[in-house]
């Protein structure tokens, strides 16, 4: 649709020079003479000179550089061009003699006269190879222009396929740690195992129909995320402080979905302890136009490759924020002492 719109638009410029290039001269002759007689032969004797160099720019625009050019068969396209003016400019082989004034009036002697007409002759080609140079230039530059959009238009489907595939890696990373939650509580509380039950109905019913936009109500989010924190809860033991605290900006905030679960989790995974006082915080709030999501817990690395900050969860996280928010967010995590800090800031989403 892009494209046809583009073409249509370029189309219509050119038509509109093409008729100032036929028009203007009349019309400016008759609003300085102001003779309509005078205009109308200024339009006739335009129209005659210029109508060869349209035939030779339209021929070659439309049929000898798409069709011959642009597909290899540059000899054809040259060959081609040769016939074509030479058919224009046959009449001018035989030329007949000049008339007795034209060849007074002309400060040339007699016997240079004809070669004075065939340098005319050789200025009309030249610039009918102008003609044929600005065709070809000026369709360079629609077909670059074309597969600019073209690429944008693939880069574009690419992206979308891209973040489909991100998102579907963090259902299931989500679902498998929430379900080991439940069956572990199933074995202690029946009824509260129930309870989480339904409140995973919730979140999945969310995760899987409600996040298929690529920007959903901040709102939404936020119950997700709340209730989706109770859930982990239940892995902690009275041991673990766990805060959040989510100040909703007013007005109709939209943001990616699911974006921040990879955050929680981490928390949870490396800064909860059975055996020790463990801690974790989630605030998010606004500064300024900025919404700014930050996640801190106490800090208990574990053995081998599996560090915190690491893991397929931020990693896609990361990937889902440069492709939605390029140039547009702030991702930032350090350790400082027994306690580890990310935050991520979006900037400028808020009214």
């Amino acid at each position: 649709m892009e494209t046809k719109k583009n073409n249509l638009i370029f189309n219509l410029t050119q038509t509109f020079i093409w008729v100032c290039v036929f028009v203007l001269p009349a019309l400016m002759n008759w609003v300085i003479a102001g003779n309509k007689e005078t205009a109308l032969k200024v339009f006739l004797g335009g129209f005659f000179l210029m109508l060869p160099l349209l035939l030779i720019y339209l021929v070659n625009y439309h049929a000898f550089i798409p069709r011959l050019l642009y597909r290899g068969r540059k000899q054809w396209f040259f060959l081609c061009n040769i016939l074509l003016l030479f058919l224009l400019d046959i009449q001018s082989l035989h030329p007949k003699p000049l008339p007795e004034g034209v060849i007074e009036s002309i400060p040339i002697p007699e016997n240079e006269i004809w070669a004075f007409y065939g340098s005319l002759q050789l200025g009309v080609v030249i610039v009918q190879l102008l003609f044929i140079l600005l065709a070809v230039g000026v369709r360079q530059i629609r077909r670059n222009h074309e597969l600019q959009i073209r690429i944008e238009e693939e880069k574009r489907k690419g992206t979308e396929a891209e973040l489909t595939w991100l998102k579907n890696q963090l259902n299931p990373h989500f679902l498998f740690n929430t379900l080991n939650n439940i069956s572990s509580l199933t074995q202690i509380d029946p009824d509260k195992a129930q309870d989480s039950i339904g409140q995973l109905s919730d979140l999945l019913r969310y995760a899987l129909y409600e996040s298929k936009d690529e920007r959903v109500p901040l709102s939404g989010e936020v119950t997700f995320m709340d209730n989706y924190i109770d859930l982990m809860q239940l892995r902690c033991n009275e041991m673990t402080t766990v805060e959040k605290d989510f100040q909703v900006p007013p007005g109709d905030v939209r943001i990616a979905p699911l974006l921040f679960i990879s955050l929680i989790e981490n928390a949870f995974k490396h800064g909860v302890n059975a055996r020790y006082p463990s801690f974790v915080r989630i605030r998010m709030d606004a500064e300024g136009k900025d919404l700014v999501f930050r996640c801190e817990n106490s800090l208990f690395e574990k053995n081998g490759s599996d560090h915190i900050g690491s893991g397929i969860g931020l990693e896609n996280m990361q990937r889902r924020l440069d492709l939605l928010y390029p140039d547009a967010y702030e991702y930032t995590h350090e350790t400082g002492g027994d306690t580890y800090t990310a935050v991520v800031k979006l900037k400028g989403i808020l009214s």
